[in-house]
């Protein structure tokens, strides 16, 4: 496959995660408090389908990894907000073992294998290490939010996703500069700038119940 139809995958995956950012920044400073809409969600899913695709046709395992780690959260967020349900059985099914259809072909193929995403000419051993820890940073991002949202039983996104969030963007905007990936490099670049800025929001909202806390006591 050419370059250019990889890239412009990659792109397309980046551009709708921005969007989705984007569309959660606006409500969110609309209304002054960090909001989770389900639109952020259904982008996030189908952005993440695509940058998995993406970091296939690049051999690049640690964005598989990344998205790995995330994909079946954004599905349950999805289920947390009684949106799963609303899309077709067929696609459901689909976007449950789509992932498991990438290992099956890995394993059924003369091309790839772990042992070739794990050594890559093009990225050393440890910008390889270190990109595989930048993602599982990020990653985790949405294994805490996952993990407070089944607490709460609702979709949040409290202010320790957005921590980490940014910590995992800025380590993997370090790692798109030494791998020289556009892709990742223009993604996570106005990605850490709103991470910063939901931030700033979400800690102000913590004050604010806090405040609001002591006020009524």
């Amino acid at each position: 496959m050419s370059n250019w139809i990889i890239y412009s995958i990659g792109f397309l995956a980046q551009l709708l995660f921005s969007v989705r950012l984007i569309l959660q920044w606006i409500l969110s400073e609309k209304s002054k408090k960090v909001l989770t809409p389900a639109i952020f969600w259904k982008i996030s899913l189908f952005a993440s389908f695509l940058l998995f695709v993406y970091g296939y046709l690049r051999e690049d395992f640690s964005i598989m990894l990344g998205q790995a780690l995330t994909y079946f959260i954004y599905i349950r967020n999805l289920q947390l907000q009684g949106e799963w349900k609303k899309a077709p059985k067929y696609v459901r099914i689909f976007l449950w073992i789509f992932p498991l259809l990438i290992v099956i072909y890995y394993f059924n193929n003369n091309t790839y294998d772990v042992a070739k995403l794990l050594k890559n000419e093009d990225i050393p051993k440890w910008l390889l290490i270190m990109g595989i820890v930048a993602q599982t940073i990020f990653a985790l991002r949405f294994v805490y939010q996952w993990i407070y949202s089944e607490k709460n039983k609702q979709s949040l996104l409290p202010y320790g996703f957005w921590l980490l969030s940014f910590i995992g963007s800025i380590m993997i905007l370090i790692y798109a500069i030494l791998r020289k990936d556009p892709v990742l490099l223009l993604g996570h670049l106005m990605g850490s700038v709103i991470y910063f800025r939901n931030l700033i929001l979400s800690k102000r909202e913590n004050m604010s119940n806090i405040l609001k806390t002591l006020s009524d006591d």
